[in-house]
């Protein structure tokens, strides 16, 4: 059932009212604890009317609320109100199929951090939901995302998380793979980023006085440094517009033109290539498909993992780099 905070704490007050075991509560009282409530919470003096009072205890009483044993004893010509069960509470109900379907939902999620570093909470919190509201239906699961266990540079996500959070500078002990030996960096950490499996930071180099993308994988070590934070001022979602995958080439965007088999269109059509895909004619012979993109490694990469079912008509250069990546990859098969 969906509440707003206001409605929350106008039925947890009624909930006591109807389980007070040794005073009756008329609907004067009734709205009395509600506004009282109201106002320690909020601080405002600015309460309920008789109106919306009657409507939450309907609300309360219905199968979509919590379906209360309330009732309505007669005196004179006044009620007061008080719950037949004097034991129940609406904090002792169970979940709803709703919540409970809400729940699960929220424990799978969860469920992707249990095993990486300092969020060992994840697996107490979902032990005890799930033995507290009996949500465990069996041993197998239903949804799997797509991880990898093995990652080196896991440990550190929650470190850059929260040095990014508290916008403090890092000195970060990185090794490229082209690199012989490790070098520091003071990193002003801003983003964090998951492509292809593996985690990417992304923030303010001193050394070099520029933005700069470094693998998880590849850092030694974290950790907290002196001086003064350089605020972020780069919209990470636009950032990431015009590439495939994390590499920011500074070039400019640049009209991909390629042919897809007709065979294959069917699933990139459906899993878009990029944002900027868009069909330009279909023929017999294949789909000519435009994108508008920056050249970058990951883009070939994902241009070739498609095998010949996919060929750059233009630019000129993008076709001549695939063509010779291709002929080394025949190559090596033929050796």
């Amino acid at each position: 059932m969906a509440t707003n905070k206001h409605a929350l704490i106008r039925y947890n007050a009624l909930d006591r009212c109807f389980a007070h075991k040794g005073k009756r509560y008329f609907w004067e009282d009734l709205l009395e604890a509600c506004n009282e409530a109201l106002e320690e919470i909020s601080g405002e003096g600015k309460g309920i009317a008789k109106r919306q009072l009657m409507f939450d205890i309907r609300v309360m009483e219905s199968e979509q609320g919590w379906s209360i044993p309330l009732d309505r004893h007669k005196e004179g010509k006044r009620v007061w109100y008080r719950y037949s069960d004097p034991e129940f509470s609406i904090s002792k109900r169970p979940l709803n199929e709703e919540e409970a379907d809400q729940l699960k939902a929220a424990l799978m999620t969860l469920s992707r951090f249990k095993g990486m570093p300092q969020f060992q909470w994840v697996d107490e919190l979902a032990a005890r939901l799930e033995a507290g509201f009996g949500l465990r239906q069996g041993a197998e699961s239903i949804i799997e995302f797509e991880e990898n266990p093995y990652l080196k540079g896991s440990e550190h996500i929650t470190t850059l998380f929260h040095a990014i959070l508290g916008e403090q500078v890092q000195e970060v002990t990185y090794q490229g793979f082209k690199q012989p030996e490790p070098v520091q960096h003071r990193i002003h950490p801003y983003y964090l980023k998951q492509y292809n499996n593996r985690w990417f930071l992304f923030g303010w180099e001193e050394e070099g006085a520029r933005l700069t993308t470094m693998a998880l994988d590849r850092i030694h070590t974290v950790v907290p440094a002196t001086g003064k934070y350089r605020k972020n001022i780069v919209d990470y979602a636009e950032y990431f517009e015009d590439i495939v995958g994390v590499s920011m080439p500074e070039t400019e965007t640049e009209l991909v033109e390629l042919v897809i088999s007709t065979k294959r269109w069917p699933y990139i059509e459906t899993k878009p290539l990029h944002g900027s895909q868009k069909v330009l004619v279909q023929k017999d012979t294949g789909i000519h498909v435009q994108l508008e993109v920056k050249l970058n490694f990951e883009l070939e990469t994902l241009l070739l993992s498609f095998g010949e079912d996919v060929c750059v008509v233009k630019p000129e250069a993008l076709r001549e780099t695939l063509k010779g990546r291709a002929k080394a990859m025949a190559e090596g098969y033929g050796n």
